[in-house]
């Protein structure tokens, strides 16, 4: 390895580094100029909120991997086709709170697929999927869901969600 020599040296020429441009200096179409320095907006000292862990961000890598491979037998299934938004939010908490009543730890909920983007009227299919994710974090069940997945195609694909139920605790 000592004899070894490159054919040829690569010399990379040295770029400065980019100068990252303010917002503040940058002028906004349509608005006056001004002349001379204009005071920055200060907002009033709010604590952020507390952060809670919400559906979704706290499985361990060998769940997600079972999910996402497939090799996962939901325990119950919940099917929301052919209903309107009220009665789909009824049967949502309905089959929650069974579910969560026999100790079932894989729930899949059939919604329907997400409309097209090319569909003329995006806002006339996908409802109730758009509305999932706001009721089960509103829910009276949501500190018994862990996570939220998409499930594998043969559940269903984009069609369906897992909802991974927390293990009850012990007392």
């Amino acid at each position: 390895m000592a004899s070894v020599r490159p054919l040829r040296a690569a010399v990379v020429p040295a770029r400065p580094a980019p100068v990252p441009v303010a917002a503040e200096t940058l002028p906004t179409p349509g608005a006056p100029k001004v002349r001379g320095r204009v005071p920055p907006v200060r907002q009033p000292a709010v604590a952020p909120p507390p952060v809670r862990k919400g559906p979704g961000e706290t499985l361990d890598g060998g769940w997600d991997k079972r999910l996402t491979r497939g090799a996962v037998i939901p325990d119950s299934s919940i099917d929301l086709h052919g209903h309107t938004l009220a009665s789909a939010h009824a049967m949502l908490d309905r089959g929650l709170e069974r579910a969560i009543g026999r100790g079932d730890r894989l729930l899949l909920l059939v919604t329907g697929k997400p409309p097209r983007p090319e569909s003329e009227r995006p806002h006339a299919r996908g409802a109730i999927r758009a509305a999932i994710a706001d009721w089960l974090a509103g829910s009276r069940h949501a500190d018994h869901i862990a996570a939220v997945r998409g499930a594998h195609p043969r559940h269903g694909g984009q069609g369906a969600l897992y909802i991974v139920i927390r293990r009850p605790r012990e007392r």
